[in-house]
C-alpha cells in the first residue's frame, strides 16, 4: 500500500474537486457552454485553492496517440495550463471515458494523471479519492470491458488505426453507449445497493478514512459510513453542476 500524500492548508485555502464534465458530449459545440462554465468555475476556485483535484471523465472521449491528442477542449486546457503555472497544483484521476491518458498532462500541464484510487492527507485529514468506476461488488460486465480497454495489446491495436477514424469511432462509441450516463446511471439505488458505499465500508475494515470521495455515479451524495467516515459522490457537470470544497475541517458539496 502506497504511503498517503500530503498536503498542507493554509489558513483561508481550501481544497476543491470536481467530476464527470464529460466535455465534447454529444458534440464539441453542443458541450461547449458547459465547458465555458466549467471554465468559470476554475478561474473563481484559483483565488483560495490550495489544490484541485479533478476525478475523471473530464472529456467524453480521449485517447493520446504518441503525437496526436483529440482536437478541441482549448479554453479548459488553457486554463488548467494557467493555474498549474502559477504553482496550484491540480491532480488528474482517469476515468472510464479518459482512462486511455498517458503522459500529455503531466508533459504539457504539469498535471500528474493517477490511473488507480489513491489516499491523501489534508493537515491531518485522511481522504482516500478516485473515480469511482469498476470498484466494489457487481457490475461484472463493465469490468471485463475494462479489462479489455486497458489491455495493453488492445491499446497497441487502437494506436495503429489513423487519428482522424480512431477518435471518430470512440467518440462515436461513448455516446451511443450512453456511457455519458447522467440518465439511466444517475439514480439513487438506495445506501444498501450503492455499490462504492459497499467498497468504502470494506475499505473501512482495513484502515480509517475520514473521506471517500468518488465521481462517476453522476450524482451528488453524502453518507454517513460510520460515527467517523463519510462518503461523498461529486455528481457532474451536466445536470448538477456541484463541486466538492474541503476548507481543512469539513467537506461541503456545492452547486455553481
Amino acid at each position: 500500500m502506497s504511503k498517503p500524500q500530503h498536503i498542507s492548508i493554509a489558513e483561508g485555502k481550501k481544497v476543491y474537486f470536481a467530476s464527470d464534465n464529460h466535455l465534447g458530449a454529444p458534440t464539441q459545440e453542443t458541450s461547449r457552454p458547459r465547458e465555458k462554465k466549467f471554465v468559470a468555475w476554475l478561474d473563481t476556485v484559483k483565488d483560495d485553492a490550495a489544490a484541485i483535484f479533478l476525478l475523471g471523465d473530464l472529456f467524453d472521449f480521449w485517447f493520446e496517440y504518441k503525437t496526436v491528442v483529440p482536437k478541441g477542449f482549448t479554453r479548459t486546457l488553457g486554463k488548467l495550463a494557467e493555474i498549474a503555472d502559477s504553482g496550484i497544483p491540480i491532480f488528474f484521476f482517469v476515468g472510464n471515458h479518459d482512462l486511455w491518458m498517458k503522459d500529455y498532462f503531466k508533459t504539457e500541464l504539469g498535471i500528474p494523471v493517477y490511473h488507480e484510487p489513491k489516499e491523501f492527507t489534508f493537515n491531518e485529514t485522511s481522504v482516500f479519492i478516485g473515480h469511482g468506476d469498476g470498484l466494489g461488488p457487481g457490475d461484472k460486465g463493465y469490468k471485463r470491458m475494462k479489462k479489455v480497454f486497458t489491455n495493453p495489446f488492445f491499446q497497441w491495436c487502437f494506436k495503429w488505426m489513423h487519428p482522424d477514424i480512431g477518435i471518430r469511432i470512440g467518440q462515436y462509441m461513448s455516446v451511443k453507449n450512453k456511457m455519458i450516463s447522467g440518465d439511466d446511471d444517475a439514480k439513487f439505488l438506495g445506501e444498501d445497493n450503492e455499490w462504492l458505499v459497499a467498497y468504502c465500508k470494506r475499505k473501512l475494515d482495513d484502515k480509517h478514512r475520514d473521506y471517500f470521495v468518488f465521481g462517476h455515479r453522476h450524482l451528488p451524495l453524502e453518507i454517513s459510513l460510520n460515527e467517523n467516515s463519510k462518503y461523498i459522490n461529486l455528481g457532474d457537470w451536466i445536470q448538477y453542476y456541484t463541486y466538492g470544497v474541503f476548507d481543512g475541517d469539513t467537506f461541503e458539496l456545492k452547486t455553481f
